[in-house]
């Protein structure tokens, strides 16, 4: 019989958007293009390409445009760098300046050209269909770095495959939010999201550096008119190369970050945080410590994780529905019937303990961090540990104390200038600086209270 993890096969990548071959191809109306044109070469002098380029469009989408922006006297020809109009280096005329100055005054967006809202629903809605479904294979490659309980797998992957909200509740450092991580590796493979959005004319920023890892730097035009064909045949640079995102937020979110925010300087939008984690994970840690209250939040995702669907607004007050495919993971330490409803908690059907490691777990977590630090394993360093710092203490084991512990004496070993080995005498030292002294002495008063006094 073939291992599980020999069979792995790794998700499905939907291919990339293919490259608009007109303006009609854009789904962008050809004024809004020429005022992104205009704005993309107010500070000075730019060749064709470059416009391209910075509006990530192939060159002959946007050759008409520079046609008639030169018969209406809006830019001018000031040299040539290269063959064709393609070449020629632009710069805009005193009217065009006024008449861009203008356009500022609608929204000050510079950049690649967005993507209509009709064109990113589609396409979220093929990534969908393309992800497949999550095996054991997939669930313990996705997890091949952690240490994990089987069952624990068997109940994370179904979770998976649903693409539905989980609660992940039980006692603090064991691991709650690794765990969350892990489904957005099971998940898997790569994607593509648009640079920005384009709803009746409003502009949202989708593609966020933070919560978004680029796979592929992007590209430039301006290293000549071949480089531009070529890369005309290819994809669509209006979107970006990711991986599966995951957006996690803790004690900071507000229902504010859940909707679109206007800037009233920049006047256009940037995408709630839902939005950048379309087709990933969204990890709310430590649920239940937010700045608001819990019932707000889940007050606020009742219809997106009941229908899949979210619904924005704009500031002028239109409504607009985008797909919500996101993997919805929520993380505490507190009771979830303390947290939620029952109609709430029946909308996250998957409600999965994380609770404390066994005596072997800890031991094999302990033996894997020190592998990831290149210290040498004891395994009678991790008995003495337990002998000496727990049971006496009646301590909990807890998944995030080997790494704790092992920073501590790492850090320890190089404050004393040696390379960093595990000692008895380390181990102590650690563990008096990681746990509250105050713990001790109060399991050290009740044991003498107990304890006959010797007659003197």
């Amino acid at each position: 019989m073939k291992s599980a993890l020999l069979s792995y096969e790794p998700p499905r990548t939907l291919p990339a958007p293919r490259p608009p071959l007109s303006i009609a191809d854009t789904g962008i109306p050809s004024d809004q293009l020429s005022h992104l044109m205009l704005k993309s070469i107010y500070g000075g002098e730019a060749t064709g390409l470059q416009m391209a380029d910075r509006m990530a469009l192939p060159y002959s989408v946007i050759e008409p445009l520079v046609e008639q922006a030169r018969i209406e006297r809006l830019i001018e020809v000031r040299g040539a760098s290269g063959t064709g109009t393609a070449g020629y280096r632009y710069m805009l005329t005193d009217l065009g300046r006024e008449r861009t100055q203008g356009y500022f005054q609608i929204n000050t967006y510079v950049g690649p050209t967005p993507v209509p809202l009709d064109q990113y629903v589609e396409f979220m809605r093929q990534m969908r269909a393309a992800r497949g479904y999550v095996d054991r294979s997939r669930i313990a490659n996705g997890f091949s770095n952690l240490i994990v309980d089987p069952d624990m797998l068997e109940q994370l992957g179904p979770a998976v495959n649903s693409g539905k909200a989980v609660f992940l509740y039980g006692p603090p450092g064991n691991g709650k939010t690794v765990l969350g991580e892990g489904m957005s590796r099971t998940l898997g493979g790569d994607m593509y999201v648009p640079h920005a959005m384009d709803v009746d004319g409003q502009i949202i920023t989708v593609y966020d550096p933070i919560n978004h890892e680029l796979l592929e730097p992007e590209a430039s035009n301006d290293g000549g008119e071949a480089t531009g064909v070529v890369r005309m045949a290819t994809q669509d640079r209006r979107w970006v190369r990711i991986k599966r995102p995951v957006v996690m937020v803790g004690g900071e979110l507000t229902l504010a970050m859940l909707d679109l925010s206007f800037n009233n300087i920049s006047k256009f939008y940037e995408g709630p945080l839902q939005l950048k984690a379309n087709g990933g994970v969204f990890i709310v840690d430590d649920f239940g410590r937010q700045r608001m209250r819990p019932e707000d939040l889940l007050n606020r995702w009742i219809v997106p994780l009941e229908s899949r669907v979210d619904f924005l607004t704009l500031h002028t007050g239109k409504k607009f529905q985008i797909p919500f495919d996101v993997l919805v993971v929520f993380a505490t330490n507190l009771d979830p019937a303390s947290l939620a409803d029952e109609a709430f908690l029946r909308r996250i059907p998957y409600k999965i303990a994380v609770p404390d490691p066994t005596p072997d777990q800890f031991e094999r977590i302990f033996e894997l961090n020190c592998r990831r630090r290149n210290l040498k394993y004891h395994q009678v360093m991790v008995a003495y540990l337990q002998r000496r710092h727990y049971r006496p203490q009646n301590r909990p084991l807890r998944s995030c104390q080997p790494r704790d512990i092992l920073d501590q004496v790492a850090a320890l070993c190089r404050f004393r200038g040696h390379e960093p080995v595990i000692t008895r005498e380390l181990l102590d030292a650690a563990c008096e600086s990681y746990f509250l002294q105050q713990e001790e002495k109060s399991t050290s008063l009740k044991k003498r209270a107990i304890e006959p006094r010797r007659p003197e």
